[in-house]
C-alpha cells in the first residue's frame, strides 16, 4: 500500500484517501494471482451478530465455475446472523435462505493457511423481484453488516466526506485455559516478552510474516501491559477494507497461534486484576476529491480551541452525544463492561475526549493537518462492520447538521469532576454501565434505529441478548473461560 509522508507533518506518516492503492481485481486476473500463488481452496468467510467468522471451503475449481453462474453465490439459512451455539436466536428462522455474493476486491491470500485465500461477500434476497417498471431486481438485505457499513461510507461520500481507519489489534496469548494461564508475564513492551527462541516470540513473528505476506500492511507490534498480550498495529484503509482486514488480522492470530500450541483470546477482560483487551480504531475525516452531491451545511467555525478543522469538529460533536447510544454495538459483551472502568487507561465510563488523553472513550492523536480521533470503546467481542457502521453513521449525523464541537476536552479522568462540572464542560454525559443497560438505551434511542435501520436493530439486539445468556455461566470464573473460549 502507497503512503504519502510530507514536511507539513510534524511527526510521524500522513496517510491520505489518494495514497492508499487498493486492488480492482478482474475475474480472469484474479485466477491468474491465486493460482500463481499456489492457492487450491477458497475460504468463503462472513462474520455473524456475535463476531463469530464463519467461512465454506470451496475447491478453487469449483469456485471458478461458480463465478460463471449468471448470479454468483452460496445459499445459507436465514438464521445465518442469529445462530448461538446450536440454537438460534428468538426473531431469526430457520425457513428461507439469502444469496451470499462474493465480493473479489475482498480477496486476500492466506498466510497463515498455505494453499488456501479467503475472500468476503454481500448477503442479498435469494429470490428477485420487480420495481414498479416490470424489471427484474435484486433488492439489498438491510440485514447485512458489510452492506450496512458500505451505505454508511457512501452516504459520506455524498456529504463530502472521506473515511480512513486503522485498527490496533490487542489479544492475550494462553499456554494453558484449564487451568487460565499466560505464556508470558512480562510488563509493557518489555523486551523478556519475546525472548529469542521462545514460543511466542517465534508465534509473533510468524503471525508478521503471514500478514505482510497476504498484503497487510504492519506497521508494528509489541507486548501490551497485561500477561501474555500483545498488540499488533496496522496501516489506515477505507472503512470496508479496514473492516474487512481487521477480520483477516485476527483469523492469522487465532490460527498461527494455535500452530505454536498456544490460545489466543480477545476477550476484554481475562485478568480482574490486570488491563483488559481492546479493538481501538483510529479513524481519519478527509474532504472528498470531488464536489460533494448533497453538501451539508457549513460549521459555524466558532470553536478556536482546538486544532481540529470544522469537518472533524461536526464529526466528533455527534459521535460524543450519541456515544452511549453505540455500546451495544461496539461493547457487546458482559466482559466489555468490566474492561470499561475508571483510571485504568482503557476508557473511562463517560463519553468524553481528551487530546492524548487514555482514560477517555475518544482520543484525539496526531499533529494538526493530520488529526485521527481513536475510538477506545470497541473490544474485540463486536464485529467490526457493524462497530465502524455504528460509529461513523453517528458521527456523520453532525456532519450532516453542520454541528460546532461545544463538548470540551479533558485531562485525566471524567469520573474525577462532579456533576456541575461535567456539565459546563459541555454535558458529558455517563455510558451505560451494563450490557442491558446500553440494549435499553438503544430500544428507546430513535438516532441509533434511524443510523441502523429499525429491522437490523431489533434482529441485533434479540441476537445480543441471547448471546449474553449464552456466556453466562454459575460463577465468575466460568463467565470468564466462555468468554475466552468464544472470543
Amino acid at each position: 500500500m502507497a503512503r504519502t509522508s510530507t514536511s507539513e507533518v510534524a511527526l510521524g506518516l500522513r496517510y491520505l484517501p489518494a495514497s492508499v492503492k487498493l486492488p480492482i481485481l478482474r475475474q480472469e486476473d484474479l485466477f491468474d494471482k491465486l493460482e500463481g500463488r499456489g492457492v487450491r481452496y477458497i475460504r468463503f468467510q462472513w462474520v455473524d451478530y456475535t463476531n463469530i467468522t464463519r467461512y465454506r471451503v470451496i475447491p478453487l475449481t469449483a469456485f471458478r465455475k461458480l463465478l460463471s453462474a449468471s448470479r454468483p453465490g452460496i445459499a445459507l439459512t436465514k438464521a445465518v446472523f442469529g445462530i448461538i451455539g446450536a440454537s438460534v436466536a428468538p426473531g431469526f428462522s430457520s425457513t428461507g435462505e439469502y444469496l451470499y455474493t462474493p465480493d473479489l476486491n475482498s480477496t486476500r491470500i492466506c498466510g497463515y493457511a498455505p494453499g488456501h485465500a479467503c475472500l468476503m461477500g454481500w448477503f442479498e434476497e435469494k429470490l428477485p423481484i420487480r420495481d414498479n417498471a416490470g424489471k427484474e431486481v435484486t433488492p439489498k438485505l438491510s440485514l447485512c453488516p458489510r452492506g450496512l457499513l458500505r451505505d454508511i461510507v457512501n452516504k459520506g461520500k455524498v456529504l463530502g466526506v472521506e473515511f480512513l481507519v486503522g485498527f490496533e489489534t490487542e489479544f492475550i496469548l494462553l499456554k494453558s485455559t484449564h487451568p487460565i494461564e499466560a505464556a508470558s508475564n512480562a510488563p509493557w513492551s518489555a523486551s523478556r516478552a519475546l525472548l529469542s527462541g521462545s514460543a511466542v516470540a517465534k508465534c509473533l513473528e510468524d503471525i508478521a510474516d503471514a500478514l505482510q505476506n497476504s498484503d497487510i500492511e504492519l506497521l508494528m507490534y509489541h507486548a501490551e501491559a497485561a500477561p501474555g498480550q500483545y498488540e499488533i498495529v496496522t496501516g489506515p484503509l477505507p472503512p470496508l477494507e479496514a473492516t474487512d482486514a481487521v477480520v483477516f488480522t485476527r483469523e492469522t492470530v487465532v490460527n498461527m497461534a494455535a500452530k505454536h500450541g498456544l490460545r489466543a483470546t480477545f476477550s476484554p477482560r481475562v485478568n480482574a486484576d490486570n488491563c483488559g483487551t481492546a479493538a481501538h480504531a483510529h479513524i481519519s475525516l478527509h474532504p472528498t476529491s470531488q464536489r460533494p452531491t448533497n453538501p451539508p451545511p457549513e460549521n459555524p467555525n466558532t470553536n478556536r480551541e482546538t486544532t481540529m478543522t470544522p469537518l472533524e469538529r461536526s464529526f466528533l460533536q455527534s459521535i460524543l452525544e450519541n456515544l452511549p447510544s453505540s455500546a451495544a454495538f461496539t461493547l457487546p459483551t458482559a466482559a466489555s463492561y468490566d474492561r470499561v472502568q475508571d483510571g485504568i487507561r482503557s476508557c473511562g465510563t463517560y463519553a468524553c475526549w481528551g487530546e492524548d488523553n487514555k482514560d477517555v472513550a475518544v482520543r484525539l492523536t496526531g499533529p494538526p493537518g493530520s488529526h485521527h480521533i481513536e475510538l477506545r470503546t470497541i473490544d474485540g467481542t463486536a464485529n467490526p462492520h457493524i462497530a465502524l457502521a455504528t460509529i461513523l453513521g453517528l458521527g456523520l449525523i453532525g456532519v450532516e447538521k453542520g454541528l460546532e464541537l461545544k463538548i470540551e476536552a479533558i485531562g485525566g479522568a471524567a469520573v474525577k469532576l462532579n456533576a456541575e462540572e461535567r456539565t459546563k464542560r459541555g454535558n458529558v454525559v455517563p455510558l451505560p454501565r451494563t450490557l442491558s443497560e446500553a440494549r435499553d438505551i438503544v430500544r428507546q434511542d430513535t438516532t441509533i434505529n434511524n443510523v441502523l435501520g429499525q429491522e437490523f436493530v431489533q434482529k441485533y439486539l434479540s441476537t445480543n441478548e441471547a448471546m449474553e445468556k449464552f456466556l453466562k455461566g454459575d460463577t465468575a470464573e466460568e463467565d470468564r473461560l466462555r468468554s475466552i473460549l468464544n472470543y
